[in-house]
């Protein structure tokens, strides 16, 4: 497979993503692969690109908390007072999945992790696309995440259809992952949105 590079532009990788196809995407944190969340053979294509096994589950990117709503259920307030804080940002949460999110995305869990990568051409894509994208990170299990694009391509160059080169990631560190279905929401990883930022905006909510 020829993996088709577009620089700087999307290209026409939506039509690529429409056809099931997997597709690498800069994001403000680390390169990922995207392809339809909804669509079961895309998203099994993506635990094969990276060799990960299927019992992990992956995020979905959304736009927004009015698209994540089609996709998960009982979201507490506060997730919509975190999303109006960071989102577009490097903040994952972890919420209810509804039904139609397939298996293989949270593999076989209650839970989702949804988040709004903050990268023009990433957020280009979903608008053109108009689904949801996986939102796992763009390395081989196992191996360091792509932070550049020279990365992506070594890891994926003739293993997936195409791929956007954005540039160097700012953040160079994933996305901070917070369980939204307890009460206080739990941290469960650190990255590119500080702790003690994502704890006083909690107490905020919460107060």
């Amino acid at each position: 497979m020829e993996t088709r590079i577009f620089r700087e532009s999307i290209g026409s990788s939506p039509q690529v993503i429409r056809d099931g196809g997997v597709v690498a995407v800069p994001t403000e944190t680390v390169y990922g692969l995207a392809a339809n969340a909804l669509d079961e053979r895309a998203v099994e294509r993506v635990f094969e690109a990276k060799g990960r096994p299927e019992t992990k589950p992956v995020s979905i990117f959304v736009p927004d908390m009015a698209s994540a709503e089609r996709f998960c259920r009982d979201i507490p307030g506060s997730a919509y007072a975190l999303a109006e804080r960071f989102w577009p940002g490097p903040l994952t949460m972890i919420l209810r999945r509804r039904d139609i999110v397939p298996d293989v995305i949270t593999a076989g869990g209650d839970t989702v992790g949804i988040r709004c990568p903050d990268h023009p051409l990433t957020l280009e894509l979903m608008a053109e696309c108009g689904m949801p994208l996986t939102g796992t990170s763009a390395n081989i299990s196992g191996e360091p995440d792509a932070r550049d694009f020279d990365k992506v391509m070594e890891y994926f160059d003739g293993a997936i259809e195409c791929a956007i080169d954005g540039g160097a990631c700012p953040g160079g560190v994933p996305s901070t992952v917070v369980d939204m279905t307890c009460e206080p929401p739990k941290i469960l990883r650190e990255g590119g949105l500080k702790r003690e930022v994502l704890m006083s905006a909690l107490k905020e909510t919460f107060s």
